[in-house]
């Protein structure tokens, strides 16, 4: 049941913007109140219009203040789009959602940032094993070639003093 609740927040959202675009120019403030006395489904046809429940009068929607004003009627008793959603519902379910989506973004914004930071100490502690790897083969090499010139020397008899020292 509370699903459909929410499903039908969001349809009518949707459907409050949609109607907001495409409202009548012609107006609106005359439609809604010579609606006055009907039953909410015939004020609610035009999306311009308000229906108080207490006052049972269809007025036009105050859209400069956004919410209407308690003295034109209290949010438990304005219905807007639909007869049985009033304001007073509307408002703490759109609060909900929107706390709800504002955590899960901040969530998946932490835990990408976070898998980013551990996948980069991954890929930093990899390129530091190769780096030390490949240093320790180098100096290995060094040795090996320090090694087999020592021997040439050796064989040649260079490992001595060298006799063109004392011109230096």
């Amino acid at each position: 049941m509370m699903g459909l609740r929410s499903l039908g927040t969001v349809v009518l959202l949707f459907t409050f913007a949609l109607g907001t675009i495409l409202a009548q120019t012609s107006a609106p403030g005359q439609v809604c109140e010579s609606k006055n006395g009907t039953s909410c489904e015939e004020c609610l046809q035009n999306v311009t219009c308000l229906w108080c429940i207490k006052t049972r009068k269809c007025v036009t929607y105050p859209v400069r203040t956004i919410l209407p004003p308690h003295a034109l009627c209290p949010l438990n008793d304005a219905r807007w789009g639909l007869c049985w959603l009033n304001f007073q519902h509307l408002i703490i379910t759109l609060a909900v959602l929107g706390g709800v989506l504002i955590i899960a973004l901040l969530i998946c914004l932490f835990c990408c940032c976070k898998c980013e930071n551990i996948g980069s100490s991954r890929f930093a502690a990899k390129m530091e094993r190769q780096m030390n790897k490949s240093k320790s083969k180098q100096e290995e090499r060094r040795a090996e070639m320090k090694q087999r010139h020592d021997e040439i020397r050796k064989k040649y008899g260079l490992s001595g003093p060298n006799p063109y020292s004392r011109f230096a």
